[in-house]
């Protein structure tokens, strides 16, 4: 059974940064093997695709979050990060961590991100 655990939320001023850690309880070898990705969900709204990093580093970022959000992720050691820039108010969202393999989604349970003054 994989885990996955959120940290690093919280509230921060419009323009800020934060950024968000996702630890997940699998062997190297397969955390290696999964895509890892950061999803959101805001209040009445559908929970969105916010980036995506393979192992071999390829990533994918929402066009909300271009330019001011960066995904990492570190194979050897296992957490995949999210740096949060520029935050805006509309980043307000419970954070998801998502692992992908074989088809099959693995979540956390999420890290709330408030961007509020």
């Amino acid at each position: 059974q994989v885990q996955l655990v959120e940290s690093g939320g919280g509230l921060v001023q419009p323009g800020g940064s934060l950024r968000l850690s996702c630890a997940a309880s699998v062997s190297i070898f397969s955390f290696y093997a999964m895509r890892m990705g950061w999803y959101r969900q805001a209040p009445g709204k559908e929970r969105e695709l916010v980036a995506t990093i393979t192992s071999g580093g390829s990533t994918y970022y929402a066009d909300s979050v271009k330019g001011r959000f960066t995904i990492s992720r570190d194979n050897a050691k296992n957490p995949v990060y999210l740096q949060m820039n520029s935050l805006k108010p509309e980043d307000t969202a419970v954070y998801y961590c998502n692992g992908r393999v074989g088809g099959t989604d693995y979540w956390g349970q999420g890290t709330q991100v408030t961007v509020s003054s």
